[in-house]
């Protein structure tokens, strides 16, 4: 199953790192960025060091490509047959253990670390999961949630 990632307004380059070096593990075969994401090169072509620093290489194996608008991205990878997946807390958003993968492509898309991802975009999801939280707080780094979804599913 192929499976991409979107990563849309992300602030920390350590996160963006630890989710291309999770994504390599899991298999990811692409990562979109857009917004103001931190992308693994500079507009001169040099890594950006703190992205290096986590992704441990892996910003080197996984195919990246920075989109500019990210519902065109959306839309074209659904008029092109992939599911899309937003990972949000949400009302509509269904437990991701009761998450059923199809034979589509999954786009999984991972938004903003203290506000996450935007109305207009989760209007452009077919599912949205969310990690059921049972401690204080509401939510888990961003990076960690990548890393749960993308491994359960293998439970799928």
């Amino acid at each position: 199953m192929q499976v991409a990632l979107l990563l849309h307004n992300i602030r920390s380059s350590h996160n963006v790192g630890s989710i291309f070096r999770t994504g390599d593990g899991a298999g990811v075969c692409v990562i979109y960025l857009s917004g103001y994401t931190p992308v693994p090169v500079d507009r001169f072509g040099r890594p950006q060091k703190e992205i290096a620093k986590t992704a441990l290489g892996a910003e080197r194996s996984i195919p990246w490509q920075y989109a500019k608008t990210p519902g065109t991205l959306i839309r074209r990878l659904k008029r092109e047959g992939w599911r899309i997946v937003g990972i949000e807390q949400d009302a509509r958003a269904q437990d991701y253990r009761g998450f059923k993968a199809d034979h589509r492509p999954i786009l999984f898309i991972l938004g903003n670390e203290v506000r996450g991802i935007s109305p207009s975009l989760r209007a452009l999801c077919d599912d949205l999961v969310e990690i059921p939280m049972h401690g204080a707080k509401e939510s888990l780094n961003v990076a960690v949630a990548a890393g749960i979804v993308l491994f359960s599913l293998g439970d799928a």
